[in-house]
């Protein structure tokens, strides 16, 4: 992971967070204890590599327990931590601010931008 050179704590939050996958992965496994195939159907478009990736990194970030049970073939677990549990109320008003925003949006248009105040200074 790359070295944070921001003293804000936003930063190295991000730096866990941002991306397409980790916040999407967080919200499935908010519904509990998942197996990697189960993620995998959650996520179909996300690629077996970058689905490995982003659980160890949210494992590194202790966000993320990855559980190892015994046999053959190996199964291993994917649940969140304490710290992962504290980023669902997060991730659930996230979804909520997007749905609140739902009606204003249209899927044939992008949304308009304000117009910029022109100031000339003279």
């Amino acid at each position: 992971m790359k070295t944070v050179v921001s003293r804000c704590p936003i930063a190295g939050a991000m730096q866990v967070l941002s991306g397409r996958w980790p916040t999407l992965l967080l919200y499935y496994l908010k519904e509990g204890t998942k197996r990697f195939s189960d993620l995998q159907r959650d996520n179909p478009t996300v690629s077996h590599r970058i689905l490995s990736l982003e659980l160890r990194k949210l494992e590194a970030a202790g966000i993320v327990r990855r559980t190892e049970h015994e046999g053959y073939p190996l199964r291993v677990d994917y649940a969140l931590t304490e710290a992962g549990w504290r980023l669902v109320p997060l991730i659930d008003a996230i979804g909520a601010w997007w749905a609140d925003l739902e009606p204003s949006r249209t899927p044939s248009a992008p949304a308009a931008l304000p117009e910029p105040d022109l100031v000339r200074a003279d």
